[in-house]
């Protein structure tokens, strides 16, 4: 006891000094420390899930250029075996057919070109398209937690645009 007086310690100060103490602990982790650690639960969850999202945007567009080399080989085969039917049947013709048979093919070649041509843009648009939209989803949702809905809005415009640009390149 001596010690204690010796030191300048008051046991009833002291005592409510450590109850008030017990009590800001208690007060902390019931209204401070629970709410936080959910929180930053929830944001883990949240990253996880967009990373999920980014990866099936990944695989998504990759199923997309598969089925754009499918549909230009198709295109190249169709162009392919149309040549060789012209060049059968200029051989099997005589001089005056030969004219008019070059003539024909030459206009056939011309609208498969077209054709094929025509195909191709279309799934390029299609698909620059999709990689836009699935892009912009996952950059808002990556950013959402990060930055102030302007600021969002300025980079997602920003990266879309030169995604478009890629994509007409």
């Amino acid at each position: 006891m001596e010690i204690i007086q010796k030191f300048g310690l008051e046991a009833k100060l002291f005592l409510f000094q450590l109850i008030n103490f017990l009590i800001i602990v208690f007060i902390l982790k019931k209204f401070l420390f629970t709410p936080l650690k959910k929180m930053l639960d929830e944001r883990k969850r949240k990253i996880e899930q967009s990373l999920q999202d980014a990866e099936n945007a990944k695989i998504t567009l990759k199923n997309a250029f598969e089925e754009k080399k499918n549909i230009l080989a198709k295109a190249k085969s169709s162009a392919d075996m149309l040549m060789a039917t012209v060049k059968v049947s200029i051989k099997e013709t005589k001089e005056k057919e030969i004219i008019e048979t070059k003539h024909r093919s030459e206009q056939i070649i011309a609208d498969a070109k077209q054709k094929a041509a025509t195909e191709f843009e279309s799934i390029n648009k299609k698909i620059g398209k999709i990689s836009i939209d699935v892009s912009g989803k996952v950059i808002s949702k990556v950013l959402s937690d990060l930055f102030t809905e302007t600021e969002k809005q300025k980079l997602i415009s920003r990266a879309l645009e030169k995604i478009d640009e890629k994509i007409k390149n």
